[in-house]
């Protein structure tokens, strides 16, 4: 699944290019998650402003007001260039501009495209209500970590996925934050200290930036709007490495499963 760093690489990779384009036209394809919630011809001639994030959604603002909220699901990409084929079968949603084509590839459609009057109204107000801070906020510290973590009892990794105190920290950056702060994934959220929930935000910090570098993730099929892959997992200290040695003590790297999710850490670097 795309996470944030894939989603601000994808929005990086094109959002100055298709900043001032005006729409020509919209095709939709087989139905996604959620309708788009409008005339697909009321966008003809609207202007693109800006394309922002916040947490996995894209926003692309029109010039005169409103905008498409963009989610890529479980396994959905963007591309923008003027020279895209026809649509396949699992291309869902072009946005014909003066500047080129952006569109949403979505095998599994669970991706989204949604028109909102504004980020803090209608359909994009409900949808972002629930999400924690960023990652790079200003506000996301160890002592907010601390505070937000207090009566959780359920595993730290959860808490961390669970997107309601921080955003970003999807399953693999997960596994690898926690990696660098030195805590077992599986430390009950209520026990960790003030002194390791600061180890733990700047930890969180420095793996989504260094996700960020290095262009995101790809394990199967992400892509830029350049059609780039990413390159994080190559450099990963536990994630996918179960049985391989760890890179600073040479213990064996351990898989568990955590909420249906694949769990790596060093049992012997990770304390509870």
């Amino acid at each position: 699944m795309p996470e944030l760093p894939e989603v601000e690489v994808t929005r990086l990779s094109f959002a100055q290019r298709i900043r001032g384009a005006v729409v020509t036209g919209v095709l939709l394809g087989k139905p996604l998650r959620w309708p788009l919630g409008l005339d697909p011809g009321a966008l003809v001639g609207q202007r693109v402003a800006d394309v922002t994030r916040r947490g996995k959604y894209l926003w692309l603002a029109f010039a005169e007001g409103g905008g498409l909220l963009m989610h890529l699901g479980m396994s959905g990409s963007l591309a923008f260039t003027d020279g895209l084929a026809e649509p396949g079968r699992h291309d869902h949603f072009d946005l014909a501009t003066t500047l080129g084509t952006l569109r949403l590839t979505d095998p599994r459609r669970f991706g989204a495209v949604v028109w909102s009057p504004a980020l803090d109204a209608g359909p994009a107000a409900k949808l972002l209500a629930g999400l924690g801070l960023e990652p790079f906020a200003p506000a996301f510290t160890g002592s907010h970590l601390h505070g937000a973590l207090r009566g959780r009892r359920v595993a730290i990794k959860q808490a961390l996925l669970a997107g309601d105190i921080v955003v970003g920290a999807g399953n693999i950056y997960a596994c690898e934050a926690l990696f660098e702060a030195g805590i077992d994934p599986r430390l009950p959220g209520h026990k960790l200290s003030r002194p390791r929930s600061e180890r733990l935000a700047a930890a969180v910090r420095g793996t989504l930036a260094r996700a960020l570098e290095l262009g995101g993730s790809t394990l199967r099929d992400f892509r830029d709007a350049h059609g780039m892959a990413g390159a994080f997992q190559l450099h990963a200290h536990v994630y996918g490495r179960a049985g391989q040695p760890c890179h600073t003590c040479g213990t064996a790297i351990r898989r568990i499963v955590q909420g249906q999710r694949a769990t790596y850490f060093c049992p012997l670097c990770q304390k509870r």
